[in-house]
C-alpha cells in the first residue's frame, strides 16, 4: 500500500479523535511547552494525550514521555510548514474545505428530526415488505397541466384496480406503466425493507395495508400507486460460504459446458465428505472470499441476487449446503454458517446514522433545520423584491440563455437573517450561476422556485458560517484537520515523495547500507498437487517425457477440471511446506497432504544460494529505510531551528 496514503490516513484520524477529547482534569491555560513562538497549554496536551492513549498507559511516565516526543515532533513539523506559508496555498485551502464541507454535516440537519427519522428507519427494519407497482413518469420541474395530467391517469389506473382489476395484469399491458420490467413481472418489486427504495415509496409502502391499494404516491421518477401482497417478520441476516464457477454471456458453448461439469464435479466431491472450505480455497473462481474458506459478509433481504438469497435463507441447518445454482456471476454451491435477527437498535445505531445521511429522507432534517434558521436569525422577506422578477424573465431562462441586462439597477433588499442582507442582485448571480436548459414551465412558477432554493442554500451558508463560534468541539475538530493536513504535505515533500525520487539519495544509502539486504537461500520449483494416487503416476510419467505445463494440464484434466493444479516460481523458506519438506534438487517422493488428503510431488530445478539482494530487488526495504532516515534528519534540523522547552513540574501533573 502507498506509504502517503496510510500517512495521511493516520494524521488525519489522530485529528479526527483528538478534538473530541474532554480532558479529565481541570482545564488551564498554564503553559506546558514552548515550540519556538508558540506556545502549548495543559488543556490543549492534556486533550490530545488521554484521548489516544488507553486507560492502561495514562498513569505511565515512560508512556507520557514517549508521548511528549511524538506531540513535539508533530508540533514542530506543522510551525515549519506555517513558517514556510503553506496553509496559504490554494490546493490546502481547497482541501481542508473539502473536510469542512464532510465534518459540517452532522451540524447542518435538525438532531431532533433525525433521531425520529432514526427511530422509524430502525421500526420498519423489523419488517419486510413485498409490493407491485404502476409508474407513470413526470418530471419534478413539470408544467402544472402536463403534472395534473399524469395525476390523473395514475388515478383512473386505480380506478380500474378498484373495481376489480388485477393489478399485475394493469401493470403489465402495453403503455401502462413506465417502468420497463413491468411487462415480465407486472409490477412486482418482490421484498424489500427500509432504505432500499426512495423515502417517499417506502413511506407509503409501510403505510398501506395488505391488499390495499395506495393512493398516488410523487417521487422524483413520477406517480406511483402501490399495492401491498405481503408482510412478514424481517427474515434477518445469513452468513453463508460458497463455491463459485464464473460464467458469461460471451463464453463459448464449449466453455460453459465445462463450468457446468466442474460446478457438478465439485458437488459431487462435497457429498462424498469434501471439506466445504478446503474445496473453497482451491476451486472457487471468488479469489476474494476463497482466502477465506468461501466465506462471505453477512448479508439481508435484497442484498444479494434474488436466486442466491432464497437458496441461502432456504437452508436450515448450519453446515448442510445447497444443490448448484446459477446466478447472472455463474454457478454457485452455498453453504449455511449461521443465521442471525436484525441488531438491536443501539447495535445499528452508527450504521442507521450513516444511511440516512445518504438518504433522501435526510432532506427532512435540512428542511426542519432551515425552519428553525429563520426562527433563530429572525428571517425576514421583502416579497415585492421578489416579485419584480416576475416581468423580467422569458423563455430564454429555460434555454439556459437568460441575459440579466434588464434587472441592471435593482438591488433592492430581497431578505435578510439578522444582519446580514441579500439583494436582488445577489439573486441575480444566483441565477446566472444556476442556468440550464429546463422543460418550460410558468415564469412566476419557475422563479419561485430558484428563489425558494437560493434562501434554503443562503439559510445553510449562514448557520456553517457560524459553527465555530457556537461549536467549540467543531472548532478544534477543523483546527485539528488543519495541522494534520499541513504536516502531511510537508512530511510528504521532505521524507515520503523525496525519498522515491532521489534516486542518487536512494543508491547511495543502499551503497552504505549493503548489508542490511540480503536474500536467503531459495529453490526454484515446481508444485503439482494431484487429486489421488492414480493422478500422481501419470503426472510422474508426463514429467519423464518432458512435457510443458501447459500439455500436462490438458492430458491429466481432461476429465476433470480437479486433477491437477501446478505452482512454479521462485520459493523461500516457509513459503511452502511441501517445497520446505524437498529442499534438495531433483524429484521428490509423493507427500500426502494432511490438509486435503491430495497427492503433492516438488520438483526442485535449481537452487539459488544466500546472497546480496541487487538495489532493484531490495528497493521497497530500502526506500522504507531511506524515508526513516530522511525524517530522523528532519527532525534534527527542526530541533536546532525551533527552541523547545517544557516546563517539568506542570508535565508531572498530568495523570
Amino acid at each position: 500500500m502507498n506509504k502517503n496514503v496510510v500517512s495521511k490516513s493516520l494524521l488525519l484520524t489522530i485529528a479526527y479523535f483528538t478534538f473530541s477529547c474532554s480532558y479529565a482534569q481541570k482545564k488551564s491555560d498554564e503553559v506546558l511547552m514552548t515550540i519556538g513562538n508558540s506556545k502549548v497549554t495543559v488543556a490543549e496536551f492534556g486533550n490530545v494525550y488521554h484521548k489516544n492513549n488507553t486507560k492502561e498507559l495514562v498513569n505511565d511516565s515512560k508512556s507520557l514521555n514517549d508521548y511528549v516526543e511524538l506531540f513535539v515532533n508533530f508540533k514542530l513539523k506543522v510551525k515549519e510548514a506555517e513558517s514556510l506559508r503553506l496553509d496559504t496555498v490554494k490546493s490546502f485551502k481547497e482541501e481542508l474545505a473539502g473536510y469542512r464541507k464532510q465534518l459540517s454535516q452532522p451540524y447542518l440537519t435538525d438532531k431532533d428530526v433525525n433521531d425520529k427519522l432514526l427511530k422509524e428507519t430502525y421500526s420498519r427494519l423489523l419488517e419486510d415488505v413485498r409490493a407491485s407497482h404502476i409508474l407513470v413518469k413526470i418530471s419534478e420541474s413539470a408544467l402544472p397541466k402536463d403534472t395534473m395530467a399524469a395525476y390523473n391517469k395514475i388515478i383512473q389506473l386505480r380506478t380500474r384496480i378498484l373495481k376489480g382489476e388485477n393489478f399485475n395484469k394493469v401493470a403489465a399491458e402495453k403503455g401502462v406503466s413506465d417502468d420497463p420490467s413491468s411487462k415480465e413481472n407486472g409490477g412486482d418489486l418482490g421484498y424489500f425493507t427500509a432504505l432500499q427504495m426512495v423515502y417517499q415509496f417506502e413511506s407509503a409502502a409501510y403505510t398501506t395495508k395488505v391488499g390495499e391499494v395506495s393512493m398516488p404516491v410523487r417521487t422524483r421518477f413520477g406517480y406511483h400507486i402501490i399495492k401491498i401482497t405481503d408482510r412478514r417478520k424481517a427474515q434477518g441476516e445469513v452468513l453463508v460460504g460458497h463455491i463459485m464457477v464464473k460464467t458469461a454471456a460471451s463464453m463459448t458453448k464449449e466453455d460453459s459446458v465445462n463450468a457446468n461439469v466442474k460446478i457438478t464435479e465439485i458437488y459431487n466431491k462435497l457429498k462424498a465428505g469434501g471439506k466445504f472450505d478446503e474445496i473453497a480455497t482451491q476451486f472457487s473462481d471468488d479469489k476474494q472470499s476463497s482466502k477465506k474458506g468461501g466465506e462471505l459478509p453477512w448479508f439481508g433481504t435484497s442484498k444479494m441476487p434474488p436466486e442466491f438469497e432464497k437458496a441461502s435463507f432456504n437452508i436450515q441447518t448450519k453446515g448442510d449446503f445447497s444443490a448448484p445454482i446459477k446466478t447472472k456471476y455463474g454457478w454457485h454451491i452455498i453453504k449455511l454458517i449461521d443465521k442471525r435477527g436484525l441488531a438491536t437498535f443501539e447495535n445499528m445505531k452508527n450504521e442507521l446514522k450513516e444511511k440516512i445521511s445518504k438518504d433522501s429522507r435526510s432532506q427532512v432534517g435540512r428542511t426542519s433545520l432551515i425552519a428553525k434558521i429563520k426562527t433563530e436569525y429572525r428571517f425576514k422577506e421583502n416579497i415585492q423584491a421578489r416579485e419584480e422578477y416576475y416581468a423580467l424573465v422569458d423563455s430564454t431562462l429555460f434555454e439556459g440563455r437568460w441575459n440579466s441586462q434588464k434587472v441592471v439597477g435593482l438591488n433592492k433588499t430581497m431578505f435578510n437573517f439578522n444582519e446580514k442582507v441579500y439583494t436582488q442582485t445577489d439573486f441575480t448571480n444566483f441565477i446566472l450561476s444556476n442556468q440550464s436548459k429546463r422543460p418550460k414551465i410558468d415564469e412566476k412558477t419557475l422563479i419561485n422556485q430558484l428563489f425558494n432554493q437560493f434562501v434554503d442554500e443562503r439559510a445553510i451558508a449562514y448557520e456553517d458560517a457560524r459553527l465555530d463560534q457556537k461549536y467549540p468541539e467543531f472548532k478544534a475538530l477543523m483546527e485539528e484537520y488543519h495541522d494534520g493536513i499541513l504536516l502531511f504535505e510537508l512530511t510528504d515533500k521532505k521524507v515520503w515523495s523525496k525519498a522515491v525520487k532521489d534516486t542518487l539519495g536512494l543508491k547511495d544509502y543502499y551503497e552504505q547500507n549493503k548489508s542490511n539486504y540480503q536474500w536467503d537461500q531459495r529453490v526454484e520449483a515446481s508444485v503439482y498437487s494431484c487429486s489421488d494416487i492414480e493422478i500422481a503416476k501419470q503426472v510422474r510419467t508426463y514429467l519423464k517425457d518432458n512435457k510443458t505445463e501447459k500439455d500436462l494440464l490438458t492430458e491429466v484434466n481432461k476429465n476433470s477440471q480437479l486433477n491437477l493444479q501446478i505452482e512454479t516460481r521462485l520459493f523461500s523458506k516457509t513459503e511452502n511446506e511441501f517445497v520446505d519438506k524437498n529442499w534438495k534438487l531433483g524429484l521428490s517422493n509423493d507427500i500426502i497432504s494432511e490438509k486435503d488428503k491430495k497427492v503433492v510431488i516438488v520438483f526442485v530445478n535449481k537452487i539459488e544460494p544466500a546472497g546480496q539482494k541487487s538495489f532493484l530487488d531490495s528497493k521497497g526495504l530500502v526506500t522504507a529505510d531511506y524515508q526513516n532516515f530522511l525524517e530522523k534528519s528532519w527532525l534534527k534540523e527542526l530541533r536546532m531551528k525551533y527552541t523547545v522547552t517544557i516546563d517539568k513540574n506542570i508535565l508531572a501533573t498530568i495523570k
